[in-house]
């Protein structure tokens, strides 16, 4: 955009405010009001258009000088109505607020005499604040410090551009940056990052990663709100935009964390720079409308490309010496060290999960069956399913090995959909059998869930019939009225429900009147030491008496001997299941239970 407009000596004078060559800008401090004067532009007629307007903005005061033009061009009633940086500010939509504020304070390494340029877009109410109608503007200027460094005084224009504008300056020149911090956003910086690699590969040199948290960011958040959070945000970009080396790339990884690729940095340099990034956050106070706030960060690093060779590597592990820096201690820096624990277990995780994956993919979860006995005929009268991943080569992992990482990735809603499609095949086939199934803390929220036992069985009695499913004490406990509606609903559709590890939580004893369920099966640490522990037998008794009062049957869990059975059927127990009535069978071996078939 080039506007003409005149000094003092008729000679025109640049108006694009960004423009590199700055000789027409002020040497020193000018007072805001005579800041046009002293650098020759006519305030009055320098900028005029239909849709651009000019202003002298004294943030020390936070006073605004407009262009007699400014009302008309932004639509406001009143010239006076924008005559502070604070007023104008409450114009600007909410979510855009922090674009400007973030353009105005960055930059700060900028010849004194030329100020810092800034370019920003935003959305405005010209009429009432907070109502539907609203522009975007375009405003772009300079500005100057004052004796702290920061933003004292400011000269720029701002002009009405439409969403096309906005959009194709995105796709120029910020397509690839964080609206918050103006950095590379995660979109952007695994590219940045790969290019890093290629070009330290290339050169036989090394450079090097940093993950950097900002580690008060949540108290900031529940403490001020989200919007100061926002402002702890973008002061620390700017903070560590400032102690970049000419060619290193700061990026935003997610809400809470930045990552910077050190060009041509080995592990000593790193280590030097993630001490100047920490001790530049911990001696800058942040200025917010609330108060003023000091950020702190931990920061985990790896080096390229000799601990991390892709960009995934370099995020998981930079993400695991992160983890150790804030274990270790607040405001540290921990470098990634391939040799820990920690690095196995994770890989261990990332193979048993990709297993599991495989094994759903290629229909290789397969049932076995544990007898659950009844203690007065000492028959089989229900099979509990359990889970077992069959490996390519035949073998059979246990659900031990692999349930647990399934639950950490998420993987159990999956499992629990599998095993129930397995075990109404099985009821299907065999019209005797009786069958309990495990249900997981998700799937007793899961909607999908219920779809599908619906869709298996078509809620057909003599399929449902049979068919319990059975909930940990742990779900009960988290939240007593969905596990209600979850065991309402499995009743309502034909199946027996069952609290599963009855005990381990004591909690449960008050609620136990409230659940709709058939089974309760006792906690097998209660059962195990039977025979050597009268005292366990005084808990087994208190159950059974309680399960009986709201007409429920108990199973007893984890028998391993005789007597034990033995003292359980005179206590009361309905069912008992253990190792003494039987290990877990494969569905074949089911003949030997031949009067269920």
């Amino acid at each position: 955009m080039v506007v003409e407009g005149r000094n003092d000596g008729g000679s025109e004078v640049p108006s694009d405010l960004l423009a590199d060559d700055a000789a027409y800008l002020p040497t020193n401090k000018v007072a805001a009001d005579g800041l046009f004067e002293a650098v020759g532009i006519d305030m009055v007629g320098a900028l005029s258009t239909s849709d651009e307007s000019t202003y002298v903005w004294d943030l020390l005061s936070d006073t605004v000088e407009w262009e007699p033009n400014a009302a008309k061009v932004l639509g406001v009633n009143d010239i006076k109505e924008i005559a502070s940086g604070e007023a104008y500010e409450r114009r600007i939509v909410t979510e855009h607020r922090p674009r400007r504020s973030a353009a105005i304070s960055a930059g700060s390494v900028c010849p004194f005499d030329r100020g810092v340029p800034y370019r920003v877009q935003y959305r405005f109410w010209p009429g009432a604040v907070g109502s539907s109608a609203s522009i975007w503007l375009e405003d772009h200027g300079r500005w100057w410090p004052g004796a702290d460094g920061r933003p004292a005084r400011a000269r720029g224009a701002v002009r009405i551009v439409n969403e096309s504008f906005v959009a194709e300056q995105a796709a120029l020149c910020a397509v690839d940056r964080n609206e918050l911090t103006t950095q590379l956003d995660r979109t952007r910086l695994p590219q940045a990052l790969a290019a890093s690699l290629k070009r330290a590969e290339r050169r036989f040199s090394s450079s090097a990663f940093l993950m950097i948290s900002v580690n008060n960011l949540s108290t900031i958040n529940e403490s001020f709100g989200f919007e100061i959070g926002d402002e702890l945000i973008t002061a620390t970009a700017n903070i560590l935009k400032g102690k970049l080396r000419s060619g290193d790339i700061l990026g935003r990884y997610s809400s809470n964390k930045f990552g910077i690729i050190l060009n041509d940095c080995g592990a000593e340099a790193m280590r030097a720079a993630a001490e100047r990034f920490i001790a530049a956050v911990h001696d800058a106070p942040i200025r917010t409308p609330v108060c003023p706030l000091a950020a702190t960060i931990s920061i985990g690093g790896v080096t390229l490309p000799d601990q991390a060779a892709t960009a995934r590597h370099v995020f998981s592990r930079s993400r695991l010496a992160l983890a150790a820096a804030k274990a270790y201690h607040i405001e540290s820096f921990v470098c990634f060290d391939p040799d820990t624990a920690q690095e196995t277990v994770r890989q261990r995780r990332i193979t048993i999960a990709n297993d599991i994956m495989s094994a759903l993919e290629a229909d290789r979860m397969c049932l076995v069956l544990q007898p659950i006995i009844s203690s007065k005929s000492r028959r089989a009268e229900l099979f509990e399913c359990l889970l077992r991943m069959q490996k390519p080569d035949g073998t059979l992992v246990p659900a031990g090995e692999f349930i647990p990482f399934a639950e950490q990735f998420g993987l159990l809603p999956h499992l629990d959909r599998r095993a129930l499609k397995l075990a109404v095949a099985l009821l299907r086939k065999h019209k005797q059998l009786s069958l309990s199934v495990n249900v997981s803390t998700l799937t007793a929220n899961d909607q999908d869930w219920l779809a599908t036992l619906h869709a298996l069985t078509g809620c057909e009695r003599a399929v449902t019939g049979r068919l319990v499913l059975e909930i940990t004490e742990t779900n009960v406990i988290d939240d007593l009225d969905q596990a209600i509606a979850f065991a309402d609903t499995l009743r309502e559709m034909g199946c027996r429900v069952a609290i599963d590890d009855f005990g381990a939580g004591y909690t449960s004893f008050k609620n136990l009147k409230h659940l709709p369920v058939d089974l309760v099966k006792i906690d097998g640490s209660f059962v195990k030491n039977l025979a050597a522990d009268a005292t366990d037998l005084v808990f087994i008794k208190t159950m059974v008496q309680l399960a009986e009062t709201f007409g429920m049957e108990t199973v007893a869990e984890w028998v391993g001997d005789e007597e034990s059975a033995q003292l359980l059927a005179e206590a009361g127990i309905t069912y008992l299941q253990g190792f003494h009535f039987g290990r877990p069978i494969a569905v074949e071996d089911l003949q030997k239970y031949s009067n269920l078939l």
